[in-house]
């Protein structure tokens, strides 16, 4: 109460402290929490036209409003405008204050991948870096200028971008690749020495290449060839701007808005559990298209992700786009594997009566405590194939009332109705629980509704990107319907015997010719249009 009292500050005195660099602000209210995040190539300049009288007079009502809020400022600067605007998108995925709008979805910026175990490494574009052995650059804050920089790369060191696989026919013998040879008259091993020079290029080894494009700029400027010396300008500016070393700012590199154990407790607390949610499991359904229904099942462990517990499924029973149906279905998939796993873990657990279900794998979980945690070197799939015993303290499902229903009455008929579940409608962040007939709502700025809006985004992303898998398979699959002479029954026995397109098209004459209805004469013809296409 007595902060209420609290006379606001004049930050007029305190924008004169800061300093004329790029970096970022954050605005706090009275309460100390961050209600906007901000970039700006030159701090001072931007922060204090928030509180020039001139400005005043033309703002907006949302900026008028977002400062009558403010009690406090906070600075940081960085070495530059790209890495303001990296570090602006961290803070606002982290603080999501109420007056930004921007960086709150699942966007990323890009990465370049390449992956040294191909026999022809391709320089690929990424959102997300996997522990999957490959080596990543980046992140970089201008997807344009990347794009440029990797055409440059494959012009000036010959290498491989975008695509996959060996190189094609056509990736061969383009001139695109004539420089400095073409990729036919070399072999993978002089390649790879070409992808060595590219990563060193992007590593920021790019100076004295650089220096000579910029005399190659002043040379055209001066033959008045100002069309050419502009192209060299902008080339030049897209690969400093790429190639100059950046900070990757971590959790620990910038201040940090999650208290992770804090947001449990307060979440508990919240919903009157009984005790703090250690493990929380969230359900998705992503129903872009009927071709394919999927969800996801992601944990989290301590308010944080525990990404080796993470499931995803398609949806199999469900005719359409049914979004309470298609959630009673992976629901009742996820925890039936769950008892049938337990009791084959423990044939007491085979006794528990319906009533006694919840309890009984509770005093199962205690004395196999470590019975929860994925073997190794397991790899995960469309369904569970590793043991778990373990049963969440809270069951979170994205959707309101007909998808909290649908996933109550699966949880009845296994005989666990005492496990705390709800839904989190995302219209309004409406909390919607058994029994209930009203929705909770709580403070937009409390840590329990962050905890929540964090694990039911990372339920979205991981739904959203194996649909987008599931599409781009069928999508190379589909590939093979304009191949003269495969009908639908050769098409299906073709991608039987290899499993993709991808490992069709590296197949060579004879294996296609192995196939069960492909003759020879078929088998030259599918394999000359997979190089081609």
């Amino acid at each position: 109460m007595a902060l209420s009292t609290k006379e606001k500050p004049d930050l007029r005195k305190k924008v004169h402290e800061v300093p004329h660099k790029p970096g970022v602000y954050l605005m706090r209210d009275r309460f100390n929490r961050v209600i906007y995040v901000g970039k700006a190539r030159d701090l001072r300049k931007r922060v204090s036209s928030y509180f020039l009288p001139s400005k005043l007079a033309v703002a907006d009502i949302k900026t008028r409003a977002m400062l009558d809020a403010v009690w406090d400022l906070e600075t940081h600067t960085v070495r530059s405008e790209a890495e303001s605007i990296l570090l602006e998108g961290k803070l606002i995925k982290e603080y999501r204050p109420r007056y930004n709008l921007s960086f709150r979805d699942d966007k990323r910026f890009l990465l370049v991948k390449i992956d040294m175990s191909e026999e022809w490494p391709r320089f690929r574009l990424a959102r997300f870096k996997k522990d999957d052995g490959a080596r990543y650059f980046g992140p970089y804050a201008h997807s344009g200028a990347l794009r440029q920089t990797l055409n440059f790369m494959r012009k000036k060191f010959g290498v491989l971008t975008f695509g996959r696989g060996s190189p094609t026919e056509r990736e061969l013998k383009s001139a695109t690749y004539q420089v400095p040879t073409r990729l036919s008259q070399i072999t993978a091993e002089q390649y790879r020495k070409r992808v060595a020079q590219a990563c060193e290029f992007l590593e920021g080894h790019s100076q004295e290449m650089i220096a000579t494009l910029e005399e190659e700029m002043r040379k055209a400027a001066a033959k008045m060839d100002f069309e050419k010396a502009a192209e060299l300008r902008n080339m030049t500016e897209d690969l400093r701007s790429t190639t100059k070393p950046m900070r990757r700012f971590t959790r620990g590199s910038l201040p940090s808005a999650i208290d992770s154990i804090a947001d449990v407790r307060a979440l508990a607390d919240a919903l009157h559990l009984p005790r703090p949610p250690a493990v929380m499991e969230c359900f998705d359904i992503s129903n872009i298209s009927t071709t394919h229904v999927v969800a996801s099942m992601v944990c989290f462990r301590d308010g944080v992700p525990d990404k080796d517990c993470y499931r995803r499924y398609r949806v199999r029973t469900v005719e359409g786009q049914d979004d309470f149906a298609s959630m009673a279905e992976v629901v009742r998939r996820r925890y039936s594997r769950v008892l049938l796993e337990a009791r084959e873990m423990n044939s007491e657990a085979a006794e528990f009566s319906q009533e006694e279900t919840v309890e009984g794998l509770r005093k199962l979980e205690r004395q196999t405590p470590n019975a929860h945690r994925p073997t190794p070197n397991v790899q995960v799939g469309e369904e569970d194939r590793t043991p778990l015993v373990r049963l969440p303290d809270l069951i979170i499902v994205d959707g309101g009332k007909g998808q909290l229903s649908a996933a109550c009455r699966e949880l009845q008929r296994l005989g666990l109705h005492d496990l705390p579940i709800i839904g989190l409608a995302k219209e309004h962040e409406e909390i919607y629980r058994p029994g209930r007939a009203l929705p909770l709502q709580l403070p937009v700025d409390s840590g329990a509704l962050r905890l929540l809006q964090r694990i039911r985004d990372e339920a979205h992303r991981f739904a959203n990107a194996y649909h987008q898998l599931l599409m781009k398979k069928r999508i190379g699959e589909s590939i093979l319907d304009d191949c003269p002479g495969v009908s639908q029954n050769r098409k299906n026995s073709l991608l039987r015997r290899f499993g993709s397109v991808n490992r069709l098209r590296k197949a060579s004459v004879e294996e296609i010719g192995a196939t069960e209805g492909i003759g020879p004469k078929l088998a030259q013809e599918v394999h000359r249009f997979l190089q081609r296409h």
